[in-house]
């Protein structure tokens, strides 16, 4: 079985498209990569940013809920996001951004062995920017160089994603024994484990706390996508996880990737996503995300899906 190469992306709630849009790629300076419909709820948007083509292991992306509530914060649930930036001067460019444009943020510390800077999005959620100290990144990952953001300091894709669990051995057990993660640093409380040794965006930390489950609303992540090669990788995956007694929904085709979905034993949702086709499968690059994109079954319902959507510019 082949080994997990990364993350592919993360899933979010959010309850305003346009505010969604304004602050990923106004403030953060990513690319909107494409501008879709949640497939099985067609009435929302789908939100994706990233890179110059929304490469894997780069993608943010959002669900539109305009009736979402408050997310009542809690465990069973993923947690933080971390975002890569090349150097420690990069996080000084980005505390003086986030204090001209009122981003809620701490001062520099340092989370999972790196140099780091916690910030919230207009909604509360929880994410980080991590010195990668010019660390190689995946060959793929390609700078978008419509951003404001100097280039020596943009967000270069994932970093370390952080999940909060009632029984902390369930989940590290899973990523270790199922996906061959590998544990980097532990105590009784918390765990650090990378897909790739040395490589911090594939990078999960898991950490133990009591009490009820998280209650998710807007600013909530709803799943991290692990990623996977080829369909046929996804497939072994599959029969993989059942075997282990875990419900999987299948080979899921997305048109963008082919995924499935599982829960572990905490109720962490996890998706599996393969690196193609990609977004440019119906957009060229210098295009992507300025139209609404549908998948061909969606493209009859065309006309009263945007009827229904709220102009994002």
């Amino acid at each position: 079985m082949q080994k997990i190469s990364g993350h592919h992306h993360i899933s979010m709630l959010t309850k305003n498209g346009k505010k969604n849009n304004d602050f990923y790629t106004k403030i953060l300076g990513l690319r909107r990569v494409k501008k879709t419909v949640n497939q099985d709820s067609p009435s929302m948007y789908h939100l994706f940013y990233g890179d110059l083509t929304g490469a894997a292991g780069t993608e943010l992306t959002f669900f539109e809920m305009p009736v979402a509530g408050r997310t009542v914060r809690g465990t069973n649930a993923i947690t933080r996001i971390g975002l890569l930036v090349p150097s420690y001067d990069s996080l000084l460019y980005w505390k003086k951004r986030f204090e001209l444009l009122q981003v809620e943020h701490s001062d520099i510390t340092t989370y999972a062995g790196k140099d780091a800077l916690l910030f919230e999005d207009h909604e509360g959620l929880r994410m980080l920017l991590l010195n990668h100290n010019g660390q190689s990144i995946p060959a793929e990952w390609q700078a978008w160089d419509g951003s404001d953001i100097a280039l020596e300091h943009r967000i270069l894709g994932m970093g370390t994603v952080e999940m909060t669990v009632r029984y902390l051995q369930r989940t590290v057990n899973l990523l270790q024994e199922l996906f061959n993660y590998t544990v980097v640093t532990e105590d009784d409380t918390e765990v650090r484990l990378q897909s790739i040794a040395g490589e911090t965006f594939g990078e999960i930390v898991v950490k133990e706390l009591e009490g009820p489950s998280e209650k998710p609303g807007r600013g909530s992540i709803h799943h991290l996508a692990l990623r996977v090669a080829t369909v046929e990788e996804l497939q072994q995956w599959d029969a993989v996880i059942k075997a282990r007694g875990l419900d999987s929904t299948g080979v899921v085709d997305r048109y963008y990737f082919q995924s499935l979905y599982f829960r572990d034993r905490n109720g962490i949702l996890f998706e599996m996503a393969t690196d193609g086709p990609g977004f440019t499968v119906d957009s060229a690059i210098k295009e992507l995300g300025r139209e609404l994109d549908l998948p061909p079954f969606l493209e009859a319902k065309r006309t009263e899906i945007e009827a229904i959507l709220e102009p994002l510019d």
